[in-house]
């Protein structure tokens, strides 16, 4: 079953690239006390998550926090290592957590995993955002079939 607004967001250890390497963070942490926007994307690197994903959250990341969110967290299927990288080729600093789910466990808790096993690249997250509110779920906007719109950060402040 998918996740759906007014669920408890789930249990989950994600991974980000700290000074001495991965950092473990708990999902519960992450999201206690916090309004959080939340994307999830297929693959660090691919096409249109570094071309317009990513971006579209950084431009608008102050747009964002105006209208109360306190952190904005990309998540993947792809270890710390990766989201580091990929974090610092796109520029994105601390205005985005970028934040590993090498094992796809948040993915498969939340019922969003894309098995693109097919293309060569294995078990991935469906492309999606949401708002977490004090780690309940307030939205969740899923695009399927390769789609670009309802996970967008301009969708996601017309929510807030």
């Amino acid at each position: 079953m998918t996740i759906a607004a007014n669920d408890k967001m789930p249990t989950a250890t994600l991974f980000t690239m700290g000074d001495e390497g991965p950092q473990a963070i708990s999902t519960d942490d992450m999201f206690k006390g916090k309004k959080v926007a939340l994307f999830g994307l297929p693959g660090a690197y691919t096409p249109t998550c570094s071309a317009k994903h990513v971006p579209g959250f950084m431009e608008k990341a102050d747009a964002l926090k105006a209208k109360g969110i306190d952190l904005i967290v990309c998540v993947s299927v792809n270890d710390a290592f990766v989201m580091g990288a990929w974090g610092k080729d796109l520029g994105v600093g601390d205005t985005i957590v970028m934040a590993g789910d090498g094992s796809g466990e948040l993915a498969e808790k939340m019922g969003l995993v894309l098995d693109l096993t097919e293309r060569g690249l294995g078990k991935r997250s469906e492309r999606f955002s949401m708002i977490v509110d004090d780690g309940t779920v307030t939205t969740v906007n899923v695009d399927y079939n390769g789609a670009f719109d309802a996970s967008t950060a301009e969708h996601m402040l017309k929510q807030l």
